[in-house]
């Protein structure tokens, strides 16, 4: 690859929906519990949920429904199993067009792969897709206490790679990842309709055929 006049040293990617499809196995447990509590969930409403920790993404599903402590504990657990059941048949065939093929190119350029994912199942996620030696740091939803739209899981993957974060790109598909690599002093890609990812400095409909050459010429210089 030609050298490139950058200032990209590392690439934080989000895992669900941007890596992988596992974003339909969420939606699938949270539907499943929703059913159980018979509250009215749809993959409209689990739009909101993208990108959000498992504790406020409980919040949004019960809405005005007020629940103890003890049974809040008791429906993210649930969730949780369930999802663990579902990303149990997860293969690397799972990968999303074009992810596989950039974590190779970033490996083959020196360029630092982290994965900030509010996710507590990415380190099982990436695993299963067999992509662990692609990546040189995991932050999740076990690294820091405030998630997204915060700023703490971004900086955290930065800190573990010893890159600053204003040489950081964070490559996102929510509206709260956006907002928390903003916050980080970073720059961020947005994946999906500009509806939801409009906030993003550069937006790709996903990560097909992406290189770093389409990144780093497309990086804001100011």
């Amino acid at each position: 690859m030609a050298e490139r006049s950058t200032g990209i040293k590392a690439i934080i990617f989000d895992l669900d929906g941007v890596l992988t499809n596992t974003s339909e196995y969420h939606y699938l447990a949270w539907k499943r519990l929703a059913d159980e509590e018979s509250i009215p969930f749809t993959r409209t409403d689990n739009e909101r949920l993208r990108g959000v920790s498992r504790r406020d993404s409980l919040e949004l599903l019960l809405g005005d429904r007020e629940v103890s402590e003890e049974q809040a504990q008791e429906m993210m657990a649930c969730k949780n199993h369930y999802y663990q059941e579902f990303i149990q048949h997860v293969t690397p065939d799972d990968m999303l067009p074009g992810a596989l093929e950039l974590l190779q190119e970033c490996r083959q350029a020196e360029v630092n792969v982290a994965i900030g994912s509010a996710s507590k199942n990415t380190c099982a996620v990436v695993e299963r897709l067999g992509i662990e030696h692609l990546v040189d740091a995991i932050a999740d939803g076990y690294s820091v206490t405030r998630q997204k739209p915060a700023p703490d899981l971004f900086l955290r993957a930065a800190e573990m790679l010893g890159v600053p974060p204003a040489n950081c790109v964070v490559v996102e598909d929510a509206a709260s990842g956006i907002e928390a690599a903003k916050a980080a002093g970073m720059w961020a890609i947005g994946l999906g309709p500009v509806e939801r990812v409009g906030a993003a400095d550069l937006v790709f409909p996903d990560l097909s055929g992406v290189t770093l050459d389409d990144i780093c010429t497309n990086q804001p210089t100011n």
